[in-house]
């Protein structure tokens, strides 16, 4: 028996089954799994180990016959106590035998590892995680932005690019020693690089006190396709909403404050401000306000006048944007008060889909 489907072979050529096995066993490659897991605050999990002096994600190597779903499971189950079965994929990397430092006797061929999305853990499911009595010394959750501080730089790409993969909603990433082959916005803008500021402050839907001071108004912008305009630091990664402090020239009115900061920092025109509510930092008496409103038109970008500052100009939908803030747990009612004032505005809920970079003028 032959079999002519060898890569680089040439048409016609023929090999036997014992010279075509002999051929894939020396180009075989180790096989790993990692689960990625986040808390309600955006934070990863990280194990540290009694072996190593840098973190991992949960995860090991796939045992012969086993699937990397499997393992995943397994491992899940083996350093964490954990019950779960992940089932969707956010990258595989594919692992060169020359990108690590690997000792010459350990003969490392190379390595494909799958990164599953072990989903946002809540506090109950947090205090369900039993240790192994070695191994897994303690888990913690961290700012995406610590990875590299944290993880090996091969395992920090990695977990990084998983993380961005699954904000992106567009399937399974493929990448080269942690690198994306295809990056996205998200990659290319570098998201998650940087720490994000943290607001956990808590949110009050309707109007605001009087004697609040105004600190900040920020606005959700909606595209017709329900998707929100967000601004992002081209040297940090770091995301805001479109928005900024109250000045003079306003006269102590938040919506021409909201529309002269949306104008100079992302060139953005809009209708139908709505007021959401606000968010507040308790220990100053200060308040950030939150609209709503339809865009009308982006024009060419430029930098804002206050900072000198050419942000990125992205759209994505409200449940990717709200992944790229540290709001803490009553993001999720801050978002609930969005998804009411687009409809309200009549504009449809935005299907999921990759975050996309807006380069020039859109009218709409």
């Amino acid at each position: 028996m032959t079999t002519t489907s060898v890569p680089g072979e040439l048409p016609g050529s023929a090999m036997t089954d014992e010279a075509y096995g002999a051929l894939r066993a020396s180009a075989a490659l180790w096989v790993g799994t990692s689960v990625l897991i986040t808390n309600q605050f955006g934070q990863v999990l990280v194990q540290h180990v009694d072996y190593l002096n840098t973190c991992l994600l949960p995860g090991g190597a796939v045992d012969k016959g086993e699937s990397p779903a499997r393992a995943a499971a397994r491992e899940l189950g083996e350093e964490l106590g954990i019950t779960a079965a992940p089932n969707q994929g956010l990258a595989v990397d594919w692992v060169a035998a020359s990108s690590t430092s690997a000792p010459a006797a350990m003969r490392f061929p190379g390595e494909l590892l799958h990164v599953f999305d072990g989903g946002v853990w809540d506090d109950d499911r947090i205090g369900e995680i039993r240790l192994p009595p070695s191994e897994i010394t303690a888990v913690e959750f961290v700012e995406p932005a610590r990875l590299p501080e944290l993880l090996s730089p091969p395992d920090a790409r990695r977990a990084l690019s998983a993380l961005r993969a699954r904000i992106n909603s567009a399937g399974t990433a493929l990448l080269e020693n942690g690198q994306p082959i295809a990056p996205s916005a998200l990659d290319r803008l570098g998201v998650l690089q940087t720490a994000r500021p943290t607001y956990r402050y808590p949110w009050h839907q309707g109007p605001a006190p009087d004697g609040l001071a105004v600190a900040q108004v920020w606005a959700w912008l909606f595209a017709p396709d329900g998707r929100v305009l967000v601004l992002l630091d081209p040297e940090t990664g770091v995301a805001v909403l479109p928005g900024g402090k109250p000045e003079a020239q306003d006269q102590d009115n938040p919506v021409s404050t909201l529309l002269r900061e949306a104008e100079e920092e992302a060139a953005a025109r809009l209708e139908r401000p709505l007021f959401l509510g606000h968010v507040t930092d308790p220990s100053a008496r200060r308040g950030y306000y939150r609209y709503a409103a339809a865009l009308t038109s982006i024009g060419p970008a430029r930098p804002d006048p206050a900072t000198d500052t050419t942000y990125a100009r992205v759209l994505a939908t409200p449940e990717q944007a709200v992944q790229l803030f540290d709001w803490g747990p009553t993001a999720a009612n801050q978002l609930a008060a969005v998804h009411q004032a687009r409809k309200h505005l009549g504009i449809p809920h935005a299907v999921p889909q990759p975050v996309t970079e807006l380069t020039g003028s859109t009218t709409w």
